[in-house]
């Protein structure tokens, strides 16, 4: 509806609860009713403080739309509950993992986001569950409701040519990219280091002592550590395979095997298991790279680039024989765009490591070999192309055409939502506090 509500709908702002608590200011009184669901003054002043906290500056016209975003949510669920429109557990535990990993690359790591909040991560997921699965139901409520609308060619160019000149939308500055990454790879030392020492706590536990103490004084895992390696209830699609078979082959509470994963070097013992999902607490030890097996992937980096001045074989070659990124190794190392779908980035989207690279680089130039890391913390290099960079420019019908078809179809999407809210309100039991009555809304929720 407009760009504060979409950050609403798009964010889970944890600090919703949190910051409006340690403000003293939220009331819990019922200002609306959208059939069977409430709005709580509480919830609107939580988004309020949790906009500020954004920068966003909230007057009464930006209340009131906050508001009207809340009542538009409830209207969504009612209407929900009544078709039966659902999302399941795991849909939402693998979207408050997403949107936590977010947080915390925001914050810096687990650990700061656990200290700010005063909370552990696994009761930070749990408080705001409930937020999570209402907007993800009133998401899928919303999906159905224009899943049908579509824009034609003529209806894009009519689209086009009605805006009025200061309406033109302004395109940043976009890039697209390849890149060849040759990680750092530990050797049989260093990973027989880390077997022995995971062994060494499995031959502790069976001889009595603690896996809980075990865990928090030792495992590298951070965000299981501190309570004491418990993971809480998760189903096998959270976790990775090799994990993932072995807890839930687990019984009473025996201490596994040693296993392997792409982190490292884990052992497990079970909670508990209730039907599809499994909760166990694991040490894990993560493999030491040295500084030896750094310095073998910067000179294999310095090898592939020098092939590239010999013509013999291209980036692209180049990027499919040798690279360790297996999201880009198949696309002949094209980069692509989680959030699009495409090879295009906004600048602002670009990784930080990639960013200062490119942002010196010329279309088609190559750049030579410079540090990467990833997120679990394998370092390596990483080689650059620059295929396009585009500087920011007001949107052209011909050059642009893909986000002109995008902001016609929303258009769409838009006015078919407001014939959909239309019908329901007449149809659905609304009650608004009076003291809302001034608010200038863009549909008439009470008549």
């Amino acid at each position: 509806m407009n760009k504060i509500v979409i950050l609403v709908v798009a964010t889970l702002t944890i600090s919703f609860s949190v910051k409006a608590q340690e403000e003293g200011k939220v009331i819990d009184k019922v200002i609306a009713v959208i059939g069977s669901n409430v709005i709580l003054k509480s919830d609107l002043e939580s988004q309020i403080v949790s906009m500020r906290a954004q920068g966003v500056l909230i007057d009464d016209n930006a209340r009131c739309e906050l508001l009207e975003e809340l009542l538009f949510q409830k209207l969504l669920l009612h209407q929900a509950s009544i078709d039966s429109v659902t999302v399941s557990e795991s849909e939402v535990e693998g979207e408050i993992d997403r949107r936590m990993n977010y947080f915390i690359a925001q914050i810096g790591s687990e650990k700061k986001l656990e200290q700010y909040y005063k909370k552990s991560i696994l009761e930070i997921k749990e408080e705001f569950r409930t937020i999570v699965k209402e907007q993800m139901v009133s998401q899928r409520m919303q999906g159905q409701i224009t899943s049908s609308v579509k824009v034609t060619p003529k209806e894009v160019k009519t689209y086009f040519n009605e805006l009025n000149k200061d309406s033109v939308p302004l395109i940043e500055s976009e890039v697209e990219y390849a890149q060849i990454l040759i990680n750092s790879h530990e050797n049989e030392a260093e990973k027989q280091e880390a077997k022995d020492k995971i062994n060494g706590f499995r031959e502790r536990i069976i001889g009595g002592e603690d896996f809980s103490t075990l865990a928090i004084l030792y495992s590298e895992d951070e965000g299981s550590a501190k309570n004491g390696g418990e993971l809480g209830f998760l189903g096998r699609a959270e976790l990775v395979p090799e994990f993932s078979v072995i807890a839930f082959k687990l019984k009473n509470e025996a201490v596994s095997d040693v296993i392997e994963t792409e982190f490292g070097y884990h052992i497990m013992q079970l909670i508990e298991r209730r039907g599809q999902k499994v909760n166990v607490r694991h040490i894990l030890v993560k493999v030491k790279i040295g500084a030896e097996q750094i310095e073998k992937a910067k000179v294999l980096a310095d090898s592939i680039y020098n092939l590239l001045e010999t013509d013999t074989l291209t980036f692209e070659q180049l990027a499919e024989k040798y690279s360790d990124d297996d999201k880009t190794k198949k696309s002949r190392g094209l980069v692509v765009n989680s959030q699009t779908g495409t090879s295009l980035f906004d600048i602002d989207q670009v990784n930080p490591q990639v960013f200062y690279t490119i942002d010196k680089m010329s279309p088609g130039e190559i750049y030579k070999p410079v540090p990467a890391q990833s997120q679990d913390g394998k370092k390596g290099y990483r080689i650059i192309k620059l295929i396009t960079k585009t500087a920011p420019h007001k949107a052209a019908f011909d050059t642009d055409y893909a986000k002109i078809q995008n902001a016609a179809l929303a258009s769409k999407q838009s006015d078919e939502t407001k014939k959909w809210i239309l019908g329901k309100i007449n149809q659905t039991y609304i009650k608004l506090d009076e003291s809302y009555n001034t608010c200038k809304f863009q549909n008439t929720w009470v008549k």
